[in-house]
């Protein structure tokens, strides 16, 4: 199997595990279980995020230096839109204040915004990889 071939490979299988996750943050968005929303939400965006990367292939033990990479590669080169950027980075605010400020009260509105950017980028990153 060729590295190309595999990076695809596993590219799809990301998405697949970003489409698990966002479908568990609808389900838990649905029972009022907003900061676990949140937490799926966000890593749906995450593997989304690195099944592009898989695509070279590189990868990174910490989700700033993934977010980083991609927002320096992809984003600020014009390969997706900088909306996806600032999406991106509200995503990992939002989720590090719901898995660790005690103190955080999720709203509706902002995890079903976290859903609708996790499904927004499912869908721009699925139609990338067909692209390249």
């Amino acid at each position: 199997m060729t590295q190309e071939f595999y990076g695809k490979d596993l590219a799809k299988y990301k998405i697949e595990r970003a489409k698990e996750e966002v479908d568990t943050a609808k389900l838990l968005f649905d029972n009022q279980k907003l900061k676990a929303a949140n937490n799926r939400a966000y890593y749906s965006i995450y593997y989304a995020l690195t099944a592009v990367l898989c695509l070279e292939p590189i990868a990174f033990k910490k989700h700033k230096d993934t977010i980083g990479y991609f927002n320096k590669n992809y984003v600020h080169t014009g390969k997706f839109s900088r909306e996806i950027g600032k999406a991106i980075a509200k995503a990992a605010k939002v989720r590090h204040a719901s898995d660790y400020d005690e103190f955080y009260i999720a709203s509706k509105d902002e995890a079903l915004k976290q859903i609708q950017t996790a499904d927004m980028l499912i869908t721009a990153v699925s139609d990338y990889i067909e692209k390249v």
